[in-house]
């Protein structure tokens, strides 16, 4: 998750990148740069940490030029430094890029075989390496960058400039983003469209494999087949703060919609199907480590406490190790048993939770390894960490979470299926599977927002309502209580969530014709019923015999559950572990809509904060 600015012109364009990058910085915490081109060639300036530190390094070296590019990061690969942020520069050539270059190391390797020298960590510094090779064998810059993506095998999001051919900028896409900015005399690139609407409202969103040149002049655009292709330009109506939202009402909102992303991102490089197993950047998890792990404790709170109670599920489920979930703010002040053979887990979106932190010191102060789950390079809990995953959902914004929530689940799947693998407790061939169902996953996300309308007019219906009960069994109990929680957070509807086999043991004397209950009725899996789909159709059948208001969430083609409930909401079926992904979705969209319908603040909700870092 990284930002990119490109300018080619007539302006002085040093200050113009930095301010779109700091539109951008949303996108990368850990470091920025930029790279100008000028009379006296391309100038390379960068800073390890926020922005500010490259805004106060240039008042000393401003560049002067007016073409450059400009990049924050978030760090894949190499520790946040300097000599890790972008843009990177070789030869004549400064590059810019996001994504993962899957066979970076071979490259690497190639090239310092061939005498190149190194200065960074990065996978991007191939980039510049490759593209100087190609023009110091007679290629111009265009040819030269395609010839380098052609040895390139991963995603990328790039930009290229040249002392070579110092009036034109070469970008190119493959699974992140790039948006093109038309000015008059001017032509801008950038990441997304914030960075670039005080310039122009005009803009070109890149498709797959497209290649463009850009000079002041004017853009030519070239497809995935190298064919010319003439490129679809948008007027963007957004003001500044709809621009930061994609032209969604709420922040909220939008990040709902960008679960599909960020599940992509939180997955990319990680999960190899071909191998059958996960390869976790941050940890350092071995088979001797793991062996002699005994039993897990995870702490968290909030969302992430539910988040971690189906992480509990995947992980005894394929690594066969005992875990434990506490609430952080509980854990925190009892004498919890762990020693040198626990792993403890501490699962935060921000790394900056107070009671969530306080627990992880504790745990480790009595021998336990530390493993993070967090969202934020080089937040508290990360540096306090032994191991480190992170989730890479981007920036969240609303107070409520949701694309966090997701991402943790995707990230303890990812980590139960290596500490299988590392244990023994899981073969390639299943974990083959595993991995392919978390592969479809982003596609399967995408499906379930297409069934927006049909949540809307649910959450319509029952706006109304005082009260609400959320009801599942399984992995799906987790999702009952994040529902709850969620309609709670932003509407002020009291809720609660149960495991279903409980309601009898009280829940249920709550129930009349004026209880909405929402019941998450998915199968286990696709090729049959289960256990907890044919408990939970009792448990839906009793709500509706005593008068209660059902709102099903089911698997898509389920005939069943649509007979029993008021209101049914379908949902695409993958492996019973993954399903809380899909089926959270429903309950996250119901909440906001309810919300929005009942004029509530959706993104600031009262007496909540983004981030607990008080007790």
């Amino acid at each position: 998750m990284c930002g990119i600015v490109g300018y080619v012109g007539d302006e002085e364009c040093a200050s113009l990148l930095v301010d779109g990058l700091r539109k951008l910085e949303y996108r990368g915490y850990d470091s920025a740069g930029v790279a100008v081109m000028g009379k006296n060639g391309l100038h390379v300036v960068r800073a390890k940490g926020k922005l500010k530190n490259l805004e106060n390094k240039l008042v000393g070296e401003m560049p002067q030029g007016t073409i450059g590019i400009g990049h924050t990061r978030w760090a894949t690969h190499g520790k946040p430094s300097d000599e890790n942020a972008h843009p990177h520069k070789y030869g004549g050539v400064a590059v810019v890029h996001n994504g993962i270059i899957e066979n970076h190391l071979e490259l690497k390797e190639e090239l310092q075989k061939a005498g190149h020298k190194f200065t960074s960590e990065t996978d991007t510094e191939i980039f510049a390496h490759l593209i100087q090779n190609e023009i110091e064998k007679g290629l111009d810059l265009p040819k030269a960058v395609r010839a380098a993506l052609k040895l390139v095998r991963g995603t990328y999001a790039l930009a290229v400039i040249s002392e070579k051919q110092p009036d034109m900028l070469v970008v190119s896409k493959n699974a992140s983003p790039l948006v093109l900015g038309i000015g008059e005399g001017a032509n801008y690139v950038a990441s997304d469209v914030p960075a670039i609407l005080a310039h122009t409202r005009d803009v070109v969103y890149l498709e797959e494999g497209d290649f463009a040149v850009i000079t002041k002049k004017g853009i030519e655009l070239t497809g995935a087949n190298g064919q010319a292709r003439k490129a679809e330009v948008r007027r963007i109506d957004w003001t500044p703060t709809m621009a930061e939202k994609n032209g969604h009402k709420h922040f909220m909102h939008k990040e709902i919609h960008e679960q599909a992303r960020a599940l992509t991102d939180t997955i990319r490089g990680r999960a190899s199907v071909e191998e059958g197993d996960v390869f976790l950047d941050g940890c350092h998890l071995d088979a001797k480590i793991v062996q002699g792990i005994s039993k897990i404790q995870i702490v968290a709170c909030g969302t992430s406490w539910h988040a971690s109670l189906t992480g509990k599920l995947m992980i005894e489920t394929i690594a066969k190790i005992p875990v434990e979930v506490d609430l952080a703010s509980e854990f925190r002040y009892r004498e919890p048993l762990v020693d040198k053979n626990t792993l403890c887990i501490a699962v935060s979106q921000s790394g900056e939770t107070a009671d969530t932190l306080g627990s992880f010191r504790e745990a480790k102060a009595r021998g336990a390894r530390g493993l993070a789950i967090c969202n934020v390079v080089g937040s508290a809990i990360a540096r306090e960490a032994d191991d480190v995953l992170y989730t890479h959902a981007g920036p969240e914004i609303g107070v409520a979470s949701t694309k966090a929530f997701t991402t943790q689940l995707a990230a303890f799947f990812l980590l139960a299926v290596r500490l299988g693998r590392l244990r023994g407790t899981l073969s390639a061939d299943v974990a083959r599977n595993h991995l392919e169902n978390l592969r479809e996953l982003p596609g399967l996300v995408e499906r379930t927002l297409k069934y927006e309308d049909v949540i809307k007019a649910a959450a319509y219906k029952f706006s109304g309502a005082r009260d609400l009960l959320f009801l599942g069994r399984g992995p799906q109990y987790p999702v009952a209580l994040e529902g709850a929680l969620k309609l709670k957070e932003i509407s002020y509807i009291h809720a609660e969530g149960y495991a279903a086999g409980e309601m009898k043991h009280g829940p249920i004397a709550l129930i009349d014709e004026n209880m909405p209950v929402m019941v998450l009725a998915v199968r286990d899996s696709a090729t049959e019923a289960g256990v907890n789909y044919e408990k939970i159709l009792g448990n839906l059948q009793e709500v509706k015999a005593r008068g209660g208001r059902v709102i099903a969430i089911h698997s898509e083609g389920d005939t069943m559950v649509p007979k029993l409930a008021e209101v049914s909401i379908p949902c695409p079926q993958t492996n019973p572990l993954l399903m809380p992904i899909l089926s959270v979705i429903p309950t996250q969209l119901f909440s906001y809509h309810v919300a929005d319908h009942r004029g509530t603040d959706v993104d600031q909700p009262r007496n909540l904060a983004k981030s607990v870092t008080v007790e």
